[in-house]
């Protein structure tokens, strides 16, 4: 009887030329090949898994720049002027002359008081001068004709003596009548209240009709001068040396800003140091002077004040991001070439804000990272990215980029 079989006859011999025999020994060898491709895909993938992981982290450039170095301080603003305009004469003011946050110029008439009553006392003073002044010149000439008398005996040296006297003290009567005309001259122009130096008038505290005297308290504006100003502000004691040694060779710059820090207000120049060190504080007041063109710096506004210390030519600077703290000082992690980092030790000379001036361990155009230093160690494989660039898969134009395919970010090299 005749069995079909789908083995070949080569396959039938070596199985003794049985067909069940054949049917076992082609399992056999179908087991074998599948166990055989499971055990080389595990390897693949055993190796793959054993392969190091690139860490993700951002890298900047080393740069030579110039870097300025700043010192910080508190301060506020103070005006070289101020003045609280108060009457010198009791009157009336007829008239006010300027509006409240008006700009005036030294001389610029503000108030008037009424003048008529030191008007009439001048006018009374003027007329007892004139009297005088006639008893005077009487007096002079009898002294004349007494004088003229002497040598013939006729009138006594006694009488001449008085005659003299009432000359001298009619003279005295005299200055003392023009001594009142002067003053009741210089009442008239007290009656007129000028500014005194340039500024701009605050908000006035009396109004035309309003009677004012010589003693009251309250003025009757302030007069402020805003152009220029000085901005007073406090450096450590320990900073002042360097300051003053940097004082001697140029004019340091100094700069106000806001009390949040963000917005500029004005670029001055230090005037002078004070003369002694508050001991509560360990501080010292420097005084620096803006032309505050676009008034921006107000009296009595707080600032922070940089005083530009010197500029730093040509000095190797990273992101202070990129400085690490170890047991050996401070280092970074250098990225090399082949995608590898190492750690290297490096001497700090200064950090200004985000920068940091290298003294020593580093050299321009090299890569630091500033980022993802945590899951690093010398020898890491790192994936470098810029700062601003997209996301990996961005980068490499996946799926979920939304961009076209093959689109890549950019990455510092």
């Amino acid at each position: 009887m005749k069995t079909d079989s789908n083995f070949s006859p080569e396959q039938e011999r070596v199985a003794g030329g049985n067909p069940r025999q054949s049917a076992l020994v082609f399992a056999l060898l179908v087991t074998v090949a599948s166990l055989v491709g499971c055990n080389g895909d595990a390897g693949r993938e055993d190796a793959h898994a054993a392969a190091p992981r690139a860490v993700s982290v951002t890298v900047a450039k080393v740069h030579k720049q110039d870097v300025p170095v700043y010192l910080v301080g508190l301060g506020s603003v103070t005006a070289f002027y101020t003045a609280n305009i108060k009457s010198r004469v009791d009157g009336q003011i007829m008239r006010v002359n300027f509006e409240e946050g008006q700009l005036v110029k030294e001389g610029d008439l503000l108030i008037v008081i009424d003048p008529r009553p030191y008007q009439v006392q001048l006018e009374q003073m003027q007329a007892q001068l004139f009297k005088d002044q006639a008893s005077l010149r009487d007096a002079k000439l009898n002294l004349d004709r007494y004088t003229t008398l002497i040598p013939s005996g006729s009138i006594a040296q006694q009488q001449v003596d008085t005659q003299r006297s009432l000359v001298d003290q009619l003279d005295g009567q005299v200055r003392t009548d023009q001594a009142q005309i002067d003053n009741a001259k210089l009442q008239i122009v007290y009656c007129n209240i000028t500014a005194p130096f340039t500024g701009r008038v605050g908000l006035r505290q009396v109004d035309p009709g309003n009677i004012v005297h010589a003693t009251d308290t309250n003025p009757m504006l302030v007069l402020t001068q805003l152009q220029p100003i000085a901005v007073i502000f406090t450096l450590p004691e320990d900073e002042l040396p360097g300051v003053a040694e940097h004082m001697k060779n140029a004019t340091l710059q100094v700069e106000a800003y806001s009390r949040d820090n963000q917005s500029k207000l004005g670029t001055g120049k230090l005037m002078t140091i004070d003369n002694q060190i508050d001991p509560t504080t360990g501080t010292a007041k420097l005084k620096a002077v803006f032309d505050n063109r676009d008034n921006q710096l107000w009296p009595n506004q707080f600032v922070n004040a940089d005083l530009l210390l010197e500029t730093r030519k040509n000095a190797t600077t990273v992101p202070t991001a990129a400085l690490q703290h170890g047991p050996q000082g401070a280092f970074v992690y250098v990225a090399n070439r082949d995608k590898t980092v190492e750690a290297r030790t490096v001497d700090v000379a200064l950090t200004e804000g985000n920068t940091s001036v290298i003294a020593n361990g580093l050299n321009p155009g090299e890569d630091v990272v500033t980022d993802g230093q945590d899951k690093l160690q010398t020898g890491s494989a790192i994936a470098p990215r810029n700062p601003n660039s997209r996301t990996t898969a961005e980068q490499q134009g996946g799926p979920d980029s939304g961009g076209p395919s093959g689109a890549s970010g950019n990455t510092a090299q």
